[in-house]
């Protein structure tokens, strides 16, 4: 049995790759424009480029922070996605979704931004990196990353001069910083 997964477009997203990486996954996928009836899906995909206040006042317009704030079920945010599960983001002082405790912050020390390519990511056991290594590569874009207050949401880290947060969970709310339906075998 397959699972059927949401994908929300709030107009800065990568929703066609996204989308075409779950279904090779084997996933149902709708793409959600709303907040509405969503009991139907398994889970909920963020995903999410570009400046997090532009973000933030895109799912506002769509009716969709609410309903994300409520979501009970697995919800993943991806690159920006993720950035939008924490409290706020210095990048332009947006008020986020506030469902992972911390805040996004700068990479510090980097020699270019954005950063841009592959990492390897430094895995905590956790069931979303179920079958993967204690470190596996994954493919970056960004120029910010997620400094939580709690250390135990961390699953995943990686370093661009200085370390950084390539993951977070609490709970259901799951986000990773680097692009999986980019990353090959190990993103998906």
């Amino acid at each position: 049995m397959s699972i059927t997964l949401g994908v929300v477009d709030h107009g800065a997203g990568n929703l066609v790759s996204i989308a075409q990486g779950l279904r090779a996954s084997g996933a149902e996928v709708a793409v959600l424009t709303d907040g509405g009836d969503w009991d139907r899906f398994d889970g909920i995909v963020l995903p999410g480029v570009g400046a997090t206040a532009t973000a933030m006042r895109r799912l506002n317009s769509h009716g969709l922070v609410e309903p994300l704030r409520s979501w009970r079920k697995p919800l993943l945010g991806i690159c920006v996605g993720l950035q939008l599960l924490f409290e706020r983001s210095d990048e332009d002082g947006a008020e986020c979704l506030n469902l992972l405790e911390g805040h996004v912050a700068k990479l510090i020390d980097a020699p270019r931004l954005p950063h841009i390519g592959w990492n390897d990511v430094t895995l905590r056991p956790d069931p979303l990196f179920m079958g993967l290594g204690d470190s596996e590569p994954f493919y970056f874009v960004h120029s910010y990353a997620p400094i939580p207050s709690d250390v135990a949401t961390i699953i995943g880290t990686s370093e661009y001069q200085a370390p950084f947060v390539a993951a977070a969970r609490l709970g259901n709310v799951v986000g990773v910083q680097f692009h999986p339906e980019r990353s090959g075998p190990a993103g998906l």
